[in-house]
């Protein structure tokens, strides 16, 4: 009985021992595949931020320079409540040119704005993590632009909003806006405004920003000559 026992036994061990091997070797091959997806998949990464990277160069040259937002097709135009005053107090004596000074000056406070914007904007995608990169790599040719602008562009807004303040200051466009409203409130019978102009200048300069990023992006995909380094060669070169 016990020497039956024991071949039943031998032959159990004999049956699971090869089970245990091919399961220890999918297992190896799994950390494996796990391990490169991995690396790949950081490598990808790394090669998103970098053309972000180069996005944000590009961007903040081209708008940061004098009418840099004015003379391109991210020109910020007023928002239409404030079309609505200008429309009534352009009326007014001293009042007929209140549009373009304000356009000017919005656009003036979005330049040098964007003059300090880049540190802000690289610390954004350097902390950014990319959790699918191959999936934006292979996607239309601004989607990590999008991913971006969707990860990170809510805080950007809380960064950026004390620069565009402080610029909108800097050129008067605030006073001279308060001065429009208050001219337009004397007016009879029309509906009292208490607008500002911060939120609306904020959100167009990003949107510039975000803009010039994405015609970067789109050129390091489409066209070799803009892949400067071998990364950006090896990631986009496929």
């Amino acid at each position: 009985m016990m020497k039956r026992i024991f071949w039943v036994w031998t032959a159990l061990i004999m049956l699971v021992s090869p089970a245990q091997a091919q399961l220890k070797d999918l297992l190896n091959d799994a950390k494996i595949s796990a391990s490169f997806l991995s690396g790949k998949n950081g490598e990808i990464s790394k090669g998103l931020k970098e053309a972000l990277n180069l996005g944000v160069e590009s961007a903040v040259q081209q708008l940061s320079v004098e009418n840099g937002f004015l003379d391109s097709p991210y020109k910020i135009l007023l928002p239409d409540e404030a079309q609505k005053v200008i429309e009534k107090v352009k009326t007014i004596p001293g009042f007929q040119g209140a549009e373009e000074k304000l356009i000017e000056r919005m656009n003036m406070a979005a330049e040098r704005a964007t003059q300090i914007a880049a540190p802000i904007f690289l610390s954004a995608i350097r902390d950014m993590s990319i959790l699918d990169a191959k999936q934006i790599l292979s996607g239309p040719d601004d989607a990590a632009t999008n991913y971006l602008s969707k990860t990170t562009r809510a805080s950007l807004y809380k960064e950026f909003l004390p620069i565009i303040q402080d610029n909108l200051d800097y050129v008067n466009a605030r006073t001279y806006w308060k001065t429009v409203v208050d001219a337009y409130n004397k007016i009879p019978f029309v509906k009292k405004v208490n607008s500002e102009l911060d939120d609306h200048v904020n959100n167009k300069a990003l949107d510039g920003i975000f803009a010039l990023i994405a015609v970067k992006e789109k050129g390091i995909r489409s066209d070799v000559n803009q892949r400067t380094s071998e990364l950006l060669k090896k990631v986009f070169g496929k």
